[in-house]
């Protein structure tokens, strides 16, 4: 009966690769701590009527408790449902085309067999992801202003009247998704090519000697093996449903009034909330923006664990 009993497990000595581990983990720590865990004291602003007095902390302690009533006047405020509508549109159509575009793009490039001539058109495609949202900015206003923007030149040029292109409502809407894709097709497209090179060439000499074209091989070899990755980015995006790009939607139509109904999101909300000194009106704006975007997140993430469990992230 001796033999029959369970032996306690022999507990793990701490060696050598743990202490190694241990010191390559603590800096990315400290920065969590820091920069993502510290600043959260900071949710208490949306609580109170936060007033300048003194340093920020002493300010924190000293302004006066007002409980839900930032909170109130948010969604009492007449735009407050036009943000929403923006923020959460546009988002959307972010998320289909940022999948789409991107996996169409990974999969063309990954046939074209000079690699000289795919390394060139992945770096085109890459360079647009690194310039900030000042420089393309400035690219923009060289393109649009009224008096000396080249496309204004070129209408005059041929005879036409200059347009007010800032003024011009219902052209920014398919202008900031066209941005957005270019800017950010390229970080996308690497992500999906990288996944693409990682599968096992034995699934397409498998799929050849089947007769499967190069159509049926995208189809039922490349796609369904990128399913995690697509998946994931998919959870990811969805997390930041309302979220906007600051730079996209505040700067490059330079905070012009005339865009006010398209470009009007939420993040450019809580950034002028900011600079009229109403600090715990944006606080609550961004303390439910960031619950939203976590309930997005763990809602997307059950749907796709329902679904296919081994793709969910958690």
């Amino acid at each position: 009966m001796a033999d029959l009993k369970k032996k306690p497990g022999k507990k793990r000595k701490w060696n050598r690769d743990d202490t190694e581990l241990t010191i390559l983990a603590f800096p990315t720590a400290v920065w969590y701590l820091l920069f993502s865990f510290l600043p959260m004291f900071g949710i208490i602003i949306a609580f109170k009527k936060y007033t300048i007095n003194g340093g920020f902390l002493h300010s924190i302690l000293t302004s006066a408790w007002c409980g839900l009533d930032n909170f109130k006047f948010l969604f009492s405020s007449g735009d407050i449902w036009l943000i929403l509508r923006n923020t959460i549109l546009y988002n959307i159509t972010f998320i289909i085309l940022n999948i789409v575009v991107p996996v169409t793009m990974a999969l063309l490039i990954g046939q074209i067999h000079n690699q000289r001539m795919a390394k060139v058109f992945q770096t085109a495609m890459f360079l647009p992801y690194f310039l900030s949202w000042v420089v393309v900015t400035a690219l923009v206003w060289a393109f649009l202003s009224f008096d000396k923007g080249m496309l204004n030149n070129l209408m005059e040029g041929l005879g036409q009247d200059p347009k007010q292109w800032y003024m011009v409502p219902k052209l920014w809407p398919g202008f900031l998704i066209f941005m957005y894709l270019w800017k950010n097709l390229g970080y996308s497209m690497v992500v999906y090519l990288a996944t693409i090179t990682g599968i096992d060439k034995t699934y397409y000499e498998a799929a050849c000697i089947d007769g499967a074209s190069v159509w049926q091989q995208m189809k039922w070899v490349t796609l369904p093996l990128m399913r995690t990755v697509i998946i994931m980015m998919f959870i990811m995006a969805v997390g930041r449903i309302f979220y906007s790009d600051f730079g996209l939607f505040y700067q490059v139509p330079r905070d012009s009034n005339s865009l006010y109904n398209v470009t009007y999101t939420l993040d450019v909300f809580v950034y002028k909330q900011l600079m009229s000194s109403t600090t715990g009106m944006a606080s609550a704006a961004a303390f439910v923006q960031s619950v939203a975007g976590c309930i997005t997140i763990l809602l997307a993430n059950a749907v796709v664990r329902k679904v296919d469990r081994e793709s969910a992230m958690i």
